[in-house]
């Protein structure tokens, strides 16, 4: 037990370093070919911004996969999401870069999704067997397919995508272990854990660099096939509460804006965490009060080991708080 301990603490803090490193090393390269994400009405920055450092979370979370996957000798199982995260990673960066329409990003994505569905058993089942496979992997796609995307729009203010995607690494990995999944699925997401964390220490307000769709396009579709290995896991639980924040911030916002008749697809500022921000809070304000909510999200995933659905309540109440105080007036001025 210890032995493994170590080794997870190691793994965790050696993508961590190796994360920071790489990412230090993005920062300078962006800032020499002054590649900057400049304000416009709808950001939540004031001054040009290098745009880009996903590359050092990415260039850390990848290969450390692949090299977990080909020690516990699961290679070619995940070598499709491993190829459809560099995809998406080459096609977000031509996004960033020089802006693609929405019919080649969403493309690029089915695909991925389509081969990343494959490292899943043949036999597992995302939704514990409730509906037909074929009708299982479709419905796994779509929610694969929203989570990506819910992941980009929520990479809104300093810390915040890399808090979250610490977190939902973190619990998965502690899930895990209390589930007896293995080491591969733990070790998954400690070195996404890991990867975030390096990256956050550039990226906590006030950011040095953004992510960038480089970054948050390609590390949700990775969280999203690690949700979705938990569930056909057996824990659809974890799987849902983990994430819960990001899935309630964004589908609300989303339906809200359906509903006024707004064009969903647009970049905007009505997500619950950035009307906190522009009611008084400070980034770190806002992404504190999200990781105090994350870490009761994953205490509650390890309890559902074995209490099973009756926590998934508790979470909900957890993430209703959260909204209820995001949307709430600062008292004061943040600092």
């Amino acid at each position: 037990m210890w032995a493994e301990l170590l080794a997870g603490a190691g793994l965790l803090a050696a993508t961590a370093v190796a994360s920071k490193a790489l990412t230090g090393r993005v920062l300078v390269w962006l800032r020499q070919r002054a590649i900057l994400d400049r304000p416009n009405e709808r950001s939540s920055h004031t001054t040009p911004t290098p745009r880009g450092g996903g590359w050092g979370l990415m260039l850390t979370l990848l290969p450390a996969w692949a090299l977990l996957a080909a020690a516990t000798g699961d290679l070619m199982p995940l070598l499709p999401v491993l190829l459809g995260a560099a995809a998406l990673m080459a096609v977000s960066w031509a996004d960033d870069r020089r802006g693609l329409g929405a019919a080649p990003r969403f493309l690029a994505q089915i695909a991925a999704v389509a081969a990343g569905l494959s490292a899943l058993p043949a036999d597992a089942s995302v939704f514990q067997g409730l509906v037909p496979v074929w009708l299982d992997r479709l419905a796994a796609g779509f929610a694969w397919l929203w989570f990506v995307n819910l992941f980009n729009f929520m990479d809104g203010i300093d810390g915040l995508a890399g808090s979250e995607a610490a977190s939902v690494g973190l619990g998965a990995a502690l899930v895990a272990v209390a589930g007896g999944l293995g080491l591969s699925l733990g070790g998954y997401g400690l070195a996404a854990a890991g990867a975030a964390l390096g990256f956050l220490a550039w990226n906590w307000h006030p950011a040095k660099l953004f992510m960038g769709d480089v970054g948050s396009v390609p590390l949700g579709y990775a969280l999203g096939w690690l949700l979705l290995a938990l569930a056909a896991s057996g824990r659809w639980e974890a799987a849902l509460l983990l994430p819960a924040y990001f899935l309630a911030d964004a589908t609300i916002t989303l339906l809200r804006r359906a509903a006024e008749g707004k064009r969903v697809w647009e970049a905007h500022r009505e997500h619950f965490y950035q009307r906190a921000t522009r009611r008084g809070r400070s980034h770190a304000q806002v992404v504190r009060a999200v990781i105090a909510a994350n870490a009761a999200l994953a205490a509650l995933s390890v309890l559902s080991v074995p209490l099973g659905w009756p926590v998934v309540p508790a979470g909900a109440a957890v993430v209703l708080l959260l909204l209820a105080h995001l949307a709430r007036p600062a008292r004061t001025a943040a600092a």
